[in-house]
């Protein structure tokens, strides 16, 4: 009883009014402090973006260089703007960051070899930007991932497949990379035909075709050009056609190409080669 009858004369006693208003005073600035780290971050990116537009007109950069310093920018400027909040709400509370700070770097000296890492990624993130080894809007390939470059951050790379997958590589898995969209790209068709036409006369079809496709089309900076005779078998002749587009425009000639000569084949009555015979077993 005397145990209940101390506690009840304790919250009888304790000034309640002066928590609320600590409390409430507390939770206003939470309040204050995030709506303006909210406005801070909103116009810090848009003055980000509104600065790497204008500086790509002014330096006449690549849009996607442009945009990949952008992202770079965008993601250093969040993380600190976090940092900033993280020590001002300790602050908030009464808590010195400085101490914090102090045992944090104890601590990281603990961890280093758990944050190699991320270390790692930031290093190799950082040289894949000064190299200029890829932008944003490239199309790479990162070992079996193939696809188009959307965002290069600091520990990470995303890389939207095909399909629509986004990928997430850490940098530091990126060893080899195959850069796609650096310079004019190949396109190449191989043409199989029978051994009973005559070559002469193909190899000029196979070229006026071509020569329509080039008037037709900008994005080929080279050829179409019938390179020839590439191969013989026993009933098929191959010939190739080699032609350069800009970047990324490689697929869609290379698919115009076949879908042109296999018109103009026949209309022509150039012979294909003989479909392989298809073998039933009889049980």
């Amino acid at each position: 009883m005397n145990r209940l009858k101390d506690i009840s004369n304790y919250i009888t006693a304790y000034d309640w009014q002066e928590l609320l208003i600590k409390g409430g005073t507390v939770a206003l600035k939470l309040v204050l402090i995030i709506l303006i780290y909210i406005l801070i971050k909103k116009m810090a990116n848009s003055f980000i973006k509104k600065f790497f537009a204008t500086f790509e007109k002014k330096h006449s950069i690549s849009q996607g260089r442009a945009y990949t310093l952008e992202s770079l920018a965008l993601n250093f400027v969040s993380y600190l703007l976090l940092f900033i909040l993280f020590v001002t709400i300790l602050q908030t509370f009464g808590i010195k960051a400085t101490a914090i700070l102090a045992g944090a770097g104890i601590i990281g000296v603990a961890v280093g070899i758990g944050a190699q890492g991320l270390v790692s990624d930031i290093v190799t993130g950082f040289f894949l930007l000064l190299e200029r080894q890829l932008d944003v809007g490239d199309s790479i390939t990162i070992g079996e991932i193939s696809g188009t470059v959307e965002q290069i951050g600091l520990r990470t790379t995303q890389l939207r497949s095909p399909d629509g997958t986004l990928n997430y590589l850490p940098n530091r898995e990126i060893t080899i990379l195959s850069n796609h969209s650096r310079g004019d790209m190949q396109a190449l068709v191989d043409v199989l035909i029978s051994t009973d036409n005559n070559i002469a006369q193909t190899l000029e079809i196979l070229q006026n075709v071509c020569d329509t496709i080039k008037i037709n089309h900008a994005v080929i900076t080279d050829g179409p050009n019938v390179v020839g005779v590439q191969s013989l078998g026993p009933a098929t002749i191959t010939i190739r056609i080699i032609a350069k587009t800009v970047n990324n425009e490689q697929w869609g000639i290379e698919r115009l190409i076949r879908q042109e000569i296999k018109e103009a084949l026949d209309k022509n009555r150039v012979k294909l080669p003989p479909a392989s015979p298809i073998l039933v077993a009889k049980e």
